[in-house]
């Protein structure tokens, strides 16, 4: 696939402060004069959003872990073919709220099935379209969960029910990938105050832009 937009994807643990630095990043690419188009995986389509309702629930404790790596690989493209190429075909700015990257970390290596055969999934679901950029946003566990048990309007899923140690595993994923394509991924500290955070993902973008 050609693209003539920007695919930027932003990943983290939970609790690492995506939808408020995605916001302020949009905000920030509109105000050049940048059309920039806004979605989250899982989910951003009718059918993708269904998918993750099934995958976050938190009734679902008995999932095994090769159907929930499946399951977000088929919600992948369904909003890929639905939105994500779509808009990068006639030239906008594509910002994800998690993409490949959280199937590696998560999947891959927390859950234990190996980043290469997660990847080898992921390959069949999206083809070529992978982020031209990635923006990781890097959080201690024990603080990121610390924000979401403050925060009464977000709605727990069942990631959040996971052990401390599968949150580690998590972060860990994240810093291999961090390694093998440092080139794509850029780590921010997610632990610095709010304004630091979006200083430095707007010094990325510029970068990029």
């Amino acid at each position: 696939m050609k693209k003539k937009g920007l695919f930027i994807s932003f990943e983290g643990g939970e609790g690492a402060g995506k939808t408020t630095v995605i916001r302020e990043a949009q905000e920030h690419l509109t105000s050049q004069g940048m059309l920039c188009v806004v979605t989250r995986e899982p989910g951003g389509v009718d059918i993708a959003e269904e998918i993750r309702a099934v995958i976050l629930d938190v009734n679902h404790t008995l999932m095994d872990e090769r159907t929930e790596a499946l399951l977000y690989a088929a919600a992948r493209r369904q909003h890929l073919v639905e939105k994500v190429i779509p808009a990068l075909s006639q030239g906008d700015i594509v910002i994800c709220d998690r993409f490949i990257d959280s199937s590696l970390a998560y999947q891959g290596y927390a859950r234990g099935l190996g980043i290469d055969n997660v990847l080898e999934i992921n390959r069949f679901a999206i083809s070529d379209c992978m982020p031209d950029l990635t923006i990781w946003l890097d959080i201690d566990p024990k603080v990121g969960l610390g924000r979401i048990n403050h925060n009464n309007q977000r709605e727990v899923n069942r990631l959040d029910m996971e052990s401390i140690k599968f949150h580690d595993r998590v972060r860990e994923g994240y810093r291999i990938l961090h390694t093998k394509f440092p080139k794509r991924i850029h780590r921010i500290d997610a632990e610095q105050s709010p304004a630091k955070v979006a200083q430095d993902v707007k010094k990325v973008l510029e970068q990029w832009l």
